[in-house]
């Protein structure tokens, strides 16, 4: 009897092995064959390092995006964020924020330019596809806060003629667009300001699409209100799952779905758990973030010292990270919701992003995987990794005024 159990316990190891196989090559080869799409990273940060080349394969958890580890994991095209973190609103620090925008997407053209053989700038919906085509990985720009624009209509414009293609309204803290869902001292404007309406119906000229992750709920109903066009949540996650005030609430997903718009979700921890407040990561991120006033840096090699030492704690005090599995329970918390046209994936890599079996972007093959072992068919695979979001980005750029 028990060489018999032992028999069956070999077999179904080896069935279990040679399923699992099948399971891998078979997400490998969806991931190659259809258009995938991450909406937020943030690797540019990276670029003030000028020895840092993304044609040159790098480690996570250093860094989690190059062109390498792109092609090794399916990945088709990335919005880079010129992000900038939310200062002083003063004549000042208008022109040192719009200096360091432009900075920012100089070296994006910089590293395209320089591995133009295998990658390109993506300014429309189409591009990706024709990139694809040429073999080469597309790279998207989206503005990460739109403290750039200050209170100068007229920068939406200019941003949008130098390739951005998203702002995301605001950032972690308040400022003249909107309100954050993260202000330590609450809303000050009650939602959109009067310049942030006049900023989203620029953007809705332009055809331009808004960016409504890190607003505050109000400033987000505000925009759904406003906007003729559909909206996105480049890097936002789920509410009812983890209750963080960056996550979107049921009702809120619905709304964007109502408007036709997608939520990319976002794979950085603590918007996919709640986060162990009594670990030294928590601790020392905590004390690192009120060291730099919530990340509103003064200068350049301020800004460059605090990503570095965020790093080094990283590196001292490892972070115990969700996995994939927990990732795709908001996946399927959203369709679920409001079905499966409305969700997507923006990973947050480079900018805290990052899971414990999906440290960078050559680990994309494992999400199809486990949408695979849900039951996921191919189509609804390639809606979620692209589909959904390039419909939106389409209709958007219809709706373009002449």
């Amino acid at each position: 009897m028990r060489k018999n159990n032992l028999v069956v316990a070999i077999l179904a190891f080896f069935v279990s092995c040679t399923s699992s196989e099948t399971l891998k090559e078979k997400a490998l080869k969806i991931q190659n064959e259809i258009v995938t799409v991450d909406t937020h990273c943030d690797t540019p940060m990276q670029f003030t390092d000028k020895s840092f080349d993304i044609g040159e394969e790098h480690k996570a958890p250093d860094s989690r995006v190059d062109l390498p580890r792109m092609k090794k994991g399916g990945l088709d095209a990335i919005f880079f964020a010129v992000f900038t973190s939310q200062g002083k609103r003063d004549e000042e620090n208008d022109k040192k924020v719009y200096a360091l925008a432009n900075r920012i997407l100089d070296s994006i053209y910089t590293e395209v330019d320089r591995n133009k053989d295998i990658t390109g700038l993506a300014f429309t919906s189409d591009d990706v596809v024709k990139l694809k085509k040429q073999g080469k990985r597309a790279i998207y720009i989206g503005m990460e806060n739109g403290y750039p624009v200050g209170t100068d209509i007229s920068r939406v414009q200019y941003f949008y003629d130098r390739g951005v293609r998203y702002i995301t309204l605001c950032h972690s803290t308040n400022n003249d667009i909107c309100d954050s869902s993260t202000d330590k001292n609450g809303p000050e404007h009650n939602g959109l300001s009067d310049f942030g309406r006049e900023v989203v119906k620029k953007m809705n000229e332009l055809g331009m699409i808004i960016d409504v992750s890190h607003m505050s709920d109000k400033s987000f109903y505000d925009v759904i209100e406003l906007s003729d066009a559909p909206v996105i949540a480049s890097h936002s996650s789920v509410r009812a799952i983890c209750d963080h005030p960056r996550n979107m609430t049921d009702d809120m997903i619905k709304k964007l779905a109502e408007k036709g718009g997608v939520i990319q979700i976002c794979l950085l921890g603590n918007y996919i758990k709640n986060a162990d407040t009594t670990s030294m990561n928590y601790i020392k991120k905590k004390e690192l973030k009120e060291k730099y006033n919530g990340y509103e840096f003064k200068n350049d090699a301020e800004r460059d010292s605090a990503w570095a030492e965020y790093r080094r704690i990283n590196k001292q005090y490892p972070p115990v990270l969700p996995t994939i599995a927990d990732a795709v329970d908001h996946i399927d918390h959203v369709v679920k919701l409001v079905g499966i046209d409305y969700v997507g994936i923006g990973s947050d890599f480079d900018g805290g992003g990052g899971l414990a079996d999906c440290r960078d972007v050559s680990d994309y093959p494992k999400i199809t995987e486990e949408l695979l072992r849900r039951g996921y068919t191919e189509e609804e695979i390639a809606k979620i990794w692209g589909g959904n979001f390039l419909r939106v980005f389409k209709e958007i750029e219809k709706r373009k005024k002449k």
